[in-house]
């Protein structure tokens, strides 16, 4: 690819459109298929928990096929690694939307995941290539307004695709995007020289890998199969475990491996990945669990579920963009500081909520919320990267961003696992109340609906003591991610701020 004189001016603007395109697929597919969750949980008959395997499998993919983009475009060429991400996804987002069954949305959104993951990394590789230095920071910016309104734009239009056709369309809405992005790229992109030295260490990825989905599998299917009482479960944390330790013993013995220890002799990047995997965990949690609270609970409709909940991504987009330009002239330590701040305030007020909380409050505590996360990621990227020397930049941006897509994952299940279970908790303390020696029950007026002495009223008891038992129980998780955000606090002592020469690269790591 050219990079001293560029591709002509209007090549560049078409390369950068189908970039932007790219990019826009991949980010509204972390949030659009958010709201659909409910109508997909029916169509395919899957428990809370397990249609929950939707999200995490997708991140998880993502996560694992994350770290290597870098060895896949020196391999076989930046262009050819795009083309095969954009057909593959979009071909994976018509896979989702045709499945008819969990397993098998599972896995195509597996294949999303796999295929995706070098979407972010190779968008900003292209435009970094085709612009000139004194437009590279303008270029990234116009690409990160993609990246910011993935976020607005997921909820609402799969709100309104969902309500008025099908759930699949949140999946189909992907082909022509993917088509115009594709043959854009065919057409006006040109390719990169081929290192066909360049070499990865198998080893390390595949036991990482393996550690990885290992793990995800044992949250995921825990719940279901009562955790280590299941053979199954024991087989796979014994597979983790194993694969986790032959990682380790492989990356402190290998001359070249798949994750350098020196990266972690750095304060910065080590606080900084234990910090973001703590930040995807809360964020990713929070949005897996407000579209069935809103819809099933509050009995919102899908289309204004969606409205509520995408207030929060244009608080997010809005505090990206003030705290890019405060990074260098304010503390990042204090920027970290008031972002947790918002965050586990707005998790508090959550801890309020029950099913008659206004749409007001809950799109104003969503804004807070989302910009907490603006004023966290964006210097948070700053402050982890930018001590690392620049020549082992690439290999920290990768593992940073597989530590936050862990942590999402992890978090999603950790969330709705405990969801799940205090909610038969919950159901079981709050009907040891619910007897024939209870005097309120034998109100009259109370009676006439739930009496514990004929079929129908103790149908109507049950219905609602499990709707109460829900509400606690979506309580006790928004209390767990407060807790989480202000146990990160302490981190922020670790951090070293850097100088203000070396704030500047920022822009190039927020994915």
């Amino acid at each position: 690819m050219p990079t001293e004189a560029g591709p002509r001016e209007g090549n560049r603007v078409a390369i950068t459109v189908c970039v932007i395109l790219a990019t826009l697929m991949q980010a509204l597919d972390t949030t659009i298929a958010n709201v659909a969750l409910p109508y997909m949980q029916g169509s395919v008959s899957a428990s809370q928990d397990q249609i929950d395997w939707v999200l995490t499998s997708y991140i998880v993919a993502a996560a694992i096929m994350t770290p290597p983009t870098g060895f896949l475009a020196g391999r076989f060429g930046l262009k050819r690694l795009f083309l095969v991400s954009v057909a593959g996804f979009t071909f994976a987002s018509m896979l989702c939307g045709l499945a008819q069954s969990l397993e098998q949305i599972v896995i195509f959104r597996v294949l999303q995941g796999l295929f995706g993951a070098a979407l972010v990394p190779l968008s900003q590789t292209v435009l970094l290539d085709i612009n000139p230095r004194e437009r590279q920071g303008a270029a990234i910016g116009l690409w990160g307004v993609a990246v910011m309104a993935g976020p607005v734009l997921g909820p609402v239009l799969g709100g309104w695709l969902t309500e008025h056709y099908t759930w699949r369309y949140v999946f189909y809405i992907n082909l022509p995007i993917g088509v115009l992005a594709f043959f854009g790229m065919v057409t006006f992109l040109s390719e990169t020289k081929r290192n066909t030295a360049t070499k990865l260490d198998w080893f390390g990825f595949i036991t990482l890998s393996l550690t990885i989905g290992a793990l995800q599998v044992l949250l995921d299917r825990g719940e279901q199969l009562d955790w280590f009482s299941s053979r199954e479960i024991i087989m796979e944390g014994i597979v983790a475990g194993l694969a986790f330790y032959l990682f380790l013993v492989h990356t402190f013995t290998a001359d070249k491996p798949f994750l350098r220890p020196a990266l972690f002799k750095d304060r910065n990047f080590a606080a900084g990945t234990l910090f973001v995997a703590i930040v995807g965990l809360t964020y990713y949690a929070s949005l897996a669990l407000q579209p069935p609270y809103l819809q099933e609970l509050m009995n919102y409709p899908i289309v204004t579920a969606g409205f509520v909940m995408g207030p929060r991504g244009i608080g997010t987009m809005g505090a990206m963009l003030v705290a890019g330009r405060l990074i260098g002239r304010v503390d990042t330590r204090a920027l970290l500081a008031f972002g947790l701040g918002l965050t586990a305030w707005s998790f508090y007020a959550m801890t309020g909520w029950t099913p008659d909380v206004s749409q007001a409050t809950i799109v104003f505590v969503g804004v807070f919320q989302g910009t907490g996360l603006g004023f966290l990621f964006v210097p948070l990227s700053a402050v982890a990267l930018s001590t690392l020397p620049p020549e082992r930049r690439a290999e920290g941006a990768g593992f940073y961003n597989l530590s936050r897509n862990i942590g999402s994952s992890v978090g999603i299940s950790v969330v709705n696992t405990l969801l799940t279970r205090n909610t038969q908790v919950n159901h079981a303390a709050i009907a040891r109340q619910v007897s024939s020696f209870n005097r309120q029950l034998l109100d009259p007026d109370v009676a006439r609906f739930w009496s514990p002495f004929t079929a129908a009223g103790r149908a109507a008891l049950n219905a609602v003591i499990t709707r109460q038992a829900q509400i606690i129980a979506y309580i006790d998780d928004y209390k767990l991610l407060m807790i989480a955000t202000i146990a990160a606090i302490p981190l922020l002592i670790i951090f070293r701020s850097p100088g203000r020469a070396r704030g500047t690269d920022h822009a190039l790591v927020t994915e």
